[in-house]
């Protein structure tokens, strides 16, 4: 006689973030290695200043070359586009609650040169950072 018990398959749900940037447990089915967590908080509280793989490397303890291909592999991106993806989050909170000219929002966030700021978030967004502002402005008066 057969049983009526069946046995069900346990669901696994894939979770995806919205900014895959922030993933930081598992990537490819690999943990992440403590050297990256540590370069990611490291970029996170330091993202504000002049940064460079050698620099961060030397944080990490480990070398640039290492630290370079183990980021890429681990991330998806590179150290450069990581930073500036961390940047430019932060910018976006800047222009869509504050009042802070868009200059001074570049140089605070870490960016080196306004013209650097402008290109990076019209690559990321699609829009300039005052046309981003004035859209997150008439988007809050809607509500």
């Amino acid at each position: 006689m057969m049983s009526a018990i069946r046995r069900s398959r346990p669901i696994i749900i894939k979770m995806i973030p919205a900014n895959p940037l922030k993933q930081t447990l598992h990537n490819q089915g690999r943990a992440e290695s403590v050297d990256i967590w540590k370069a990611r908080q490291f970029i996170e509280q330091h993202s504000d200043q002049e940064l460079s793989l050698t620099k961060l490397a030397k944080a990490v303890n480990v070398s640039a070359n290492h630290l370079s291909e183990k980021f890429k592999q681990v991330t998806g991106v590179n150290f450069v586009d990581y930073v500036a993806r961390t940047r430019f989050d932060k910018a976006r909170e800047l222009l869509a609650d504050g009042d802070l000219r868009v200059s001074e929002i570049a140089f605070e966030v870490g960016f080196q040169s306004l013209s650097q700021f402008n290109r990076v978030f019209k690559r990321l967004s699609g829009k300039s950072p005052i046309a981003y502002r004035a859209a997150q402005r008439r988007r809050r008066k809607r509500r």
